[in-house]
């Protein structure tokens, strides 16, 4: 009887274990493989001379990620030839959410001249790997002794309305800081924008 007991408070932490969903700061994050704008495939470990990534999960309808649009496109200017590339992935539903279909993202990236690689989650499992909620929603990776390592999740700033009045830029602090061998100050902060539409189970 003690032993059926304990097998079954053992299946139930590693249940419990096992439903942990998203990265914490400090994680090792997994490469993945998702289908590009250009019809080509790409992971991170193709960018071979990066130092880290500014992963940015975005999507073409949210109100909130057009008005960060013009933000992302500086950070990918400001900071690929540092070594932290933006990488931005679409995870919507596109049943749910027509205007995130892949054909649409193409149209996207074409039309307002993405320089960085904007991918499709069409199965929407590195969403949930990495636990983003929202759109848009940061994870600044860190490649530290050959991992990547989760430094940053969240925000691009304080200030999704008007980017001249945002007085906490989180994702560039937390990548000057990372360039600089410093600690970020902010590691966490709450995402602000839609939420990822998700398939229905």
């Amino acid at each position: 009887m003690q032993k059926n007991y304990f097998i079954i408070i053992l299946i139930s932490i590693i249940s419990f274990q096992g439903a942990k969903k998203g990265y914490e700061i400090g994680d090792v994050a997994q490469d993945f493989s998702l289908k590009n704008v250009d019809g080509k495939n790409v992971s991170l470990g193709d960018y071979k001379e990066a130092r880290g990534f500014i992963i940015i999960f975005d999507c073409n309808t949210c109100p909130v990620s057009r008005l960060y649009n013009a933000r992302i496109i500086a950070l990918h200017k400001k900071y690929k030839d540092l070594g932290f590339p933006v990488v931005a992935i679409n995870a919507n539903d596109s049943e749910k959410s027509p205007g995130d279909s892949y054909e649409e993202m193409v149209a996207e990236a074409k039309a307002k001249k993405y320089e960085f690689a904007y991918l499709y989650d069409s199965n929407q499992s590195i969403a949930q790997v990495y636990g983003a909620t929202n759109t848009p929603h940061v994870f600044i990776l860190e490649n530290k002794e050959g991992k990547l390592k989760v430094a940053y999740i969240g925000a691009i700033d304080n200030n999704a309305r008007d980017a001249s009045n945002a007085d906490k830029k989180y994702v560039e602090n937390a990548v000057d800081a990372l360039l600089n061998n410093q600690s970020i100050t902010i590691t966490k902060t709450k995402a602000i924008g839609c939420g990822i539409k998700w398939k229905d189970a």
